[in-house]
């Protein structure tokens, strides 16, 4: 995995969107994050390739159906992250698939890392037709990234987090709180990404990473935080509340 930073995308918080009375929107299909550019660009070639030149129509439209897969996986909408204290959003799209108590990672443990001991663990799992830009659940400094190389394991599967090749981060905001969170490639993923470097501060809801192509995310919850979602309801990053600090609410829902 290289540690360099993509220089073709600004990793700055999405700007407040203009409101104006009496005007409606139009839909407009999100925009591609610049990662899948090459990727759907070999694909198009390779459609021109086999439909023109080669004159395999059948394999044309295959690949063609791929090529708009890519540009759909790679879309990056526009996200309004709440702005109130004390709670922890999304940093994935996708299925809360697992809510657990875990041991803290030793990977988390250390300077600028997480006290050693269990905490709440809140997991999303990202489908292949998920969008995969990856959002910080808060607002601080990072104050730790760690990459660990691993298996190819099913994401949606628990020993996906030990086992699987994964990236962990640690955010601490303004009052001292720290909160990790980790990218773990899944069945398909061969490529971890990150837009931060250890030291930048960050926005909550701001771009930090991509993984492609389908993977999870999870979200270690710290002292005093009560999850705010249940298993099974979908989460989209930057936006759904994950956490909130202070008392659990009282949630309900169906899995179904």
């Amino acid at each position: 995995m290289s540690s360099e930073l993509p220089t073709e995308f600004e990793t700055v918080p999405d700007r407040p969107l203009a409101v104006v009375p009496g005007e409606s929107a139009r839909y407009k299909f999100p925009p591609m994050h610049p990662e899948g550019r090459k990727f759907a660009g070999i694909s198009g070639v390779a459609v021109l390739v086999a439909g023109f030149i080669l004159g395999w129509q059948t394999l044309a439209w295959l690949l063609a159906g791929l090529t708009v897969w890519i540009v759909a996986f790679f879309r990056d909408p526009v996200r309004v992250t709440p702005g109130e204290a004390g709670v922890l959003v999304s940093p994935a799209d996708g299925l809360v698939s697992l809510i657990t108590e875990v041991d803290v990672p030793r990977q988390l443990l250390g300077e600028g890392g997480l006290p050693p001991g269990p905490c709440l663990r809140v997991s999303v799992f990202m489908s292949v037709f998920d969008v995969h830009v990856n959002r910080a659940p808060i607002a601080g400094t990072l104050t730790r990234i760690v990459y660990v190389p691993g298996k190819f394991l099913n994401a949606d599967l628990d020993k996906a987090s030990d086992d699987n090749e994964r990236q962990y981060f640690v955010v601490e905001d303004a009052a001292g709180t720290r909160v990790a969170f980790t990218q773990i490639a899944g069945l398909v993923a061969r490529r971890i990404l990150r837009f931060v470097e250890p030291g930048m501060t960050v926005t909550a809801g701001e771009r930090i990473g991509l993984i492609r192509f389908g993977s999870r995310l999870d979200v270690y919850l710290p002292a005093g935080y009560q999850p705010s979602v249940i298993v099974g309801q979908r989460a989209i990053a930057g936006e759904t509340v994950l956490a909130r600090l202070g008392a659990a609410p009282m949630l309900r829902g169906s899995a179904s």
